[in-house]
């Protein structure tokens, strides 16, 4: 069983140490070092369950930063990637290509039907995705003979990555990087255009600026890292209107949203001498091949279905934390479960009380959420919603 249960309160705690070997040199992901808790030490993976060093085994809430959505060491991409490991890991991208990219760059432009997606560019994370995107965006005016088209517009809320064109359209005031906002490109950050008054601002913004602006980039129908900020359909028809009618490029970021999160596979919209970016790692053939065999998995096992049975569970199970104190909203849409509170005093005392109770949930800012493997059992997804509603009380 996992979390505190008697069966493991007597074994030894194995956790490394500021000194331990290894961990003095790393440098870890959004954290202070000087004062961060020690992390936790991993052992193994299997399912929706995260095995530590101690013995302990943990309810993934969050399913890695919602990547892992078919779940951990499954066996199908586990066995495609051996094959492929055995067959060639990697090659250059350059001037010479593969069959696992042919056929997964196939099967994505596939997935959203004929004219929808016409070319995929790998890339190797999700800022670099978005690096790609707005340079295409920014060599398009270019090729076709236009300059000065240099501005993005992005809105308030969003998050894009952590590199440095990302990070100049991810909104500064309310994520991660406000302390390097005069070091980056000024991009043009307003509001979504939810209602009658900030379309309206949005509209004013266009009509003055258009012919400075190369593009507009939204995450469709949830702002994840910048708060799990959720906004309907019809603000991306609004985009599309605008964009349209002042031709611009219309960019999607679904680096979160994409893949059934939001309880479908996509939004599907579109997006030209050559563009000269090229990752070293751009088309990884493991890569690949674990991509594909998820798309396998996507065909063939009911994943959009297991979603939205995942979006009524979290609804019905986060529901009493409507009533407690402190807790400002609760929302949910597909695989994404969120409480919103007024604020978190003290994030790390949080994030362990979560760990004590033997599920892995990581709030930030003011957001507890959940993005739990589309395979999660009912039963340990009752354990999260639960245990949420429990801690928060």
């Amino acid at each position: 069983m996992p979390g505190n249960t008697s069966e493991n309160k007597g074994l030894a705690k194995v956790i490394p140490t500021r000194s331990g070997p290894g961990l003095e040199h790393l440098w870890l992901p959004y954290a202070q070092m000087k004062t961060m808790p020690l992390p936790l030490s991993v052992k193994a993976t299997h399912g929706c369950r995260i095995i530590l060093a101690d013995g302990r085994e943990l309810i993934d809430g969050i399913a890695s930063w919602w990547t892992a959505c078919h779940g951990y060491n499954h066996s199908h991409i586990r066995e495609a990637v051996e094959h492929q490991l055995a067959t060639m890991p990697h090659v250059m991208f350059g001037g010479l290509v593969h069959e696992q990219a042919l056929t997964l760059a196939r099967r994505l432009a596939g997935l959203l039907g004929p004219g929808k997606l016409d070319r995929v560019f790998f890339s190797e994370s999700g800022s670099v995705a978005v690096e790609v995107a707005l340079k295409m965006a920014l060599q398009y005016w270019c090729n076709r003979g236009i300059f000065g088209r240099d501005r993005i517009i992005a809105f308030k809320g969003g998050y894009h990555g952590d590199t440095s064109g990302a990070m100049a359209i991810s909104d500064a005031e309310g994520g991660f990087h406000g302390t390097l906002s005069g070091a980056l490109p000024q991009q043009i950050i307003i509001d979504l255009p939810v209602d009658e008054a900030s379309t309206a601002a949005l509209e004013t913004v266009l009509a003055q600026h258009s012919e400075h602006i190369a593009a507009i980039i939204v995450e469709p129908l949830v702002q994840g890292a910048g708060g799990m900020r959720f906004h309907d359909a019809q603000v991306l028809q609004t985009l599309r209107t605008l964009a349209d009618r002042y031709g611009l490029l219309l960019i999607f970021d679904e680096i979160f949203t994409g893949f059934g999160r939001t309880g479908t596979m996509f939004w599907s919209d579109d997006a030209a001498k050559a563009l000269m970016h090229g990752p070293t790692f751009m088309a990884n053939a493991l890569g690949c091949a674990a991509a594909n065999a998820s798309l396998d998995l996507f065909a063939r096992e009911p994943r959009l279905g297991q979603v939205a049975k995942i979006e009524a569970l979290l609804r019905a199970g986060l529901e009493p934390c409507r009533k407690l104190a402190g807790v400002k909203e609760v929302r949910v849409k597909g695989g994404i479960g969120v409480v919103e509170l007024d604020r978190i005093e003290n994030i790390n005392k949080l994030r362990q009380r979560f760990i004590d109770e033997g599920v892995f949930v990581r709030p930030f800012g003011s957001i507890v959420y959940l993005t739990p493997a589309f395979t999660i059992a009912e039963e340990d997804l009752a354990r999260l919603t639960s245990t949420v509603a429990r801690v928060l009380a």
